[in-house]
């Protein structure tokens, strides 16, 4: 299950952030200043082979693979960072998320299933 992470860093000049993970998914949401959600990134297939799906009102959906910096050959590991990534199951992935979300916020699940059914390669079922 998805629980939240108190006390999350917050970025001067962005909107809030509110943080949920579990050992396979994280989810972070940008909330206005009446709470409301306006834009997620839902990380999946932790640790081993993480992704991130990511949407904002200003650029939509953007689909990564994360390098976490392990492989760079030298002593210490790199920073991880976003870097494109191809095709990828939005049915799947809703599946997943709408397992793991039951203790989340309402309206918290109610954007980010509503988003991913946008997604182009998402597969609307009867």
């Amino acid at each position: 299950m998805l629980t939240e992470i108190p006390e999350v860093r917050q970025i001067p000049d962005e909107p809030r952030r509110r943080w949920f993970r579990s050992d396979d998914l994280d989810l972070i949401v940008w909330c206005d200043d009446a709470g409301v959600p306006t834009g997620f990134q839902l990380c999946y297939d932790k640790p081993r082979s993480e992704h991130a799906l990511t949407w904002t009102p200003e650029f939509g959906f953007l689909h990564t693979a994360i390098d976490d910096g392990e492989d760079v050959g030298i002593k210490y590991k790199g920073t991880a960072i976003l870097v494109a990534d191809g095709y990828f199951d939005a049915n799947r992935l809703s599946d997943r998320f709408a397992a793991a979300s039951a203790q989340l916020p309402r309206e918290i699940v109610e954007f980010v299933e509503r988003k991913l059914r946008q997604y182009p390669n998402y597969v609307h079922r009867a």
